[in-house]
């Protein structure tokens, strides 16, 4: 394939800024349709956006022969159904994160594209963003030395929605369509980075609690996980703190000394060493997922290859149903 023509299964907010226009930055790749049930919102984005032809019926859009690669950007209950259908099609897929919404659907997912030959891969756009490359280059260059462990801290306040018991609870507070709570929709990126950094995690037990209220699935979890090469770690999410809790933070330990970053802020990253303290600004693309779309177009069109597949991040949805209970 060297000319990718991208179907949109999806043109929700995600798609607005983060990934839809970088697509078309990509030589040798175009944005041809778009898909929404909603036939309003197809066709106001295929409008806003360019793209000639827009549908309300997904299978259509994975029939038409224009369309050679699929973009999922829905909710991820329906990631599985739609990832399935494009490759039985043989159409490679990207799909936001995260992959699905149970363990047991991203081995379908795996199954299938291992059955057809057909690659898929996954919105982890984290790893390609030049600040956590940093991160990357400080851990393995040994600047804290032998890593002893690492620890996640995220804290936000409800938001405004969390507060409205009368109204539908957006799609990430449905468990059957989300996969979980908020902790389903924001730990991936935390723990694919981790699993980057320092390989698979193959233990992990949480606690979960509902403490304020304001919607039936958990506002706090608390998580200890080992990896594959003995390392440990931990993580405490809350989302109904105060703000003054307010924290978006990993911290890794080293006999050397000590690296933090944030995953969602982007603030500088902290090293701390005998040679003192030291803050790193790395800027990051206007387009976030830019650099790992270019990876999958150039992976799709034989110049390269992109390590985030389906099958690299399967293990972070074992991990958020191992530490929520479900498996």
């Amino acid at each position: 394939m060297k000319q990718i023509n991208w179907g949109f299964i999806g043109c929700g907010e995600v798609t607005e800024k983060k990934s839809g226009p970088a697509f078309n930055e990509v030589m040798g790749s175009h944005v041809v349709a778009v898909f929404s049930r909603s036939e309003l919102k197809a066709r106001s984005y295929a409008e806003r956006h360019g793209i000639r032809k827009w549908y309300t019926d997904a299978q259509a859009l994975v029939d038409d022969s224009d369309v050679n690669a699929i973009y999922i950007a829905t909710p991820p209950s329906a990631h599985a159904t739609f990832a399935i259908m494009a490759m039985r099609a043989g159409k490679p897929c990207y799909i936001e994160k995260p992959l699905a919404a149970s363990y047991e659907d991203c081995v379908r997912i795996n199954r299938v594209s291992e059955q057809t030959g057909v690659p898929c891969f996954v919105a982890y756009y984290r790893r390609y963003l030049p600040y956590f490359k940093k991160v990357k280059e400080i851990v393995d260059k040994g600047e804290i030395g032998k890593i002893l462990t690492v620890q996640v801290r995220f804290a936000v306040p409800p938001r405004d929605l969390d507060y409205e018991q009368n109204v539908q609870l957006p799609w990430r507070l449905q468990s059957h369509i989300s996969g979980g709570g908020y902790f389903y929709d924001l730990a991936p990126h935390q723990l694919d980075l981790l699993q980057n950094l320092f390989g698979v995690i193959v233990k992990a037990h949480g606690y979960t609690a509902n403490r304020v209220g304001f919607y039936n699935v958990e506002d706090t979890v608390n998580a200890v996980f080992r990896f594959e090469n003995g390392l440990t770690g931990s993580g405490a999410w809350c989302f109904a703190a105060h703000e003054s809790a307010r924290e978006d933070r990993i911290e890794i330990f080293g006999t050397k000394g000590r690296l933090s970053f944030s995953v969602y802020t982007y603030a500088p990253i902290r090293l701390c060493t005998s040679e003192g303290e030291r803050y790193i600004e790395v800027p990051n693309p206007p387009y976030v997922q830019l650099p790992i779309i270019k990876s999958v177009i150039e992976d799709m069109q034989g110049y390269g290859a992109c390590d985030c597949t389906s099958i690299s991040a399967t293990p972070t949805n074992w991990v958020m149903d191992r530490i929520l209970g479900k498996i």
